[in-house]
């Protein structure tokens, strides 16, 4: 393959991960694994640091394009997003101490459960309840934010995924809402990667940028999408992503 379409291949990929992560999460799926080939030579710290660059740049985009749109509750939100920013330093620290395979074992489980629920249950998600955010339900987002920012300090595949179901079985929030509450939980756990990636040295800059503007194409057309189409796509997005995510998992655990 030559650089030139090895360079338009990984272009292509980061606006179709950008898109799909826009919309429900899981771009990581696409992306990820096109770095990997167009980038063989570099280390996987490299790729996953150059990954941070764009999926954070995309993620923010889509968050800002969401936010002129949605109503955000932040009582809810901050919190969470915080507490999953500081939750992620944690995991990263522990990854030598907790089993990977643990780990996997864990959330190829949590996923099958999501997917049977969310497939059985139709109107799972398309109306938000509005539910009253007390103080007791601000503690459990935080609660929840912060393991769900540790796994993604400590793993990560499939965070996004876990956040997206966390609003709408616990709080409440249809699925387009949840979508860009989840977006604002990872631009936290994202950004604080990616600090950790640049002060390791391990971002290729030229390349990370022609991502990132192929994933803020992507995430750019993934909310015009979500907007359009509302809770009803978002949630079919929803569950193809987790049969993903559950059969690259079973691949891994299980082969």
């Amino acid at each position: 393959m030559t650089v030139d379409y090895a360079l338009l291949a990984l272009g292509f990929f980061a606006f179709c991960g950008g898109l799909i992560d826009a919309a429900v999460g899981g771009g990581g799926l696409i992306q990820v694994p096109a770095l990997l080939h167009a980038l063989p030579q570099y280390s996987l710290a490299t790729v996953f640091g150059t990954n941070k660059l764009a999926v954070l740049a995309g993620t923010l985009t889509s968050t800002l394009r969401y936010a002129r749109n949605i109503r955000i509750k932040w009582k809810l939100v901050a919190p969470m997003s915080l507490s999953a920013l500081a939750s992620s330093y944690l995991g990263a620290y522990s990854v030598s101490i907790i089993p990977k395979i643990l780990m996997e074992y864990v959330v190829f489980s949590l996923l099958i459960t999501m997917a049977t629920y969310t497939f059985f249950k139709k109107d799972f998600g398309h109306v938000d309840r509005n539910l009253d955010l007390t103080t007791r339900t601000v503690l459990l987002g935080t609660v929840l934010g912060g393991a769900i920012g540790f796994y993604d300090g400590i793993f990560g595949p499939g965070s996004g995924s876990l956040l997206l179901f966390v609003f709408v079985r616990f709080f409440g929030f249809d699925f387009l809402n949840a979508s860009v509450s989840a977006k604002l939980v990872n631009v936290g756990t994202f950004g604080a990667a990616l600090v950790f990636f640049i002060s390791s040295g391990n971002v290729l800059w030229m390349i990370g940028g022609l991502v990132a503007a192929c994933n803020i194409a992507g995430s750019v057309t993934g909310v015009f999408l979500a907007l359009r189409y509302g809770s009803g796509l978002i949630r079919t997005l929803f569950l193809l992503i987790l049969v993903f995510l559950i059969g690259r998992l079973g691949v891994s655990l299980f082969l």
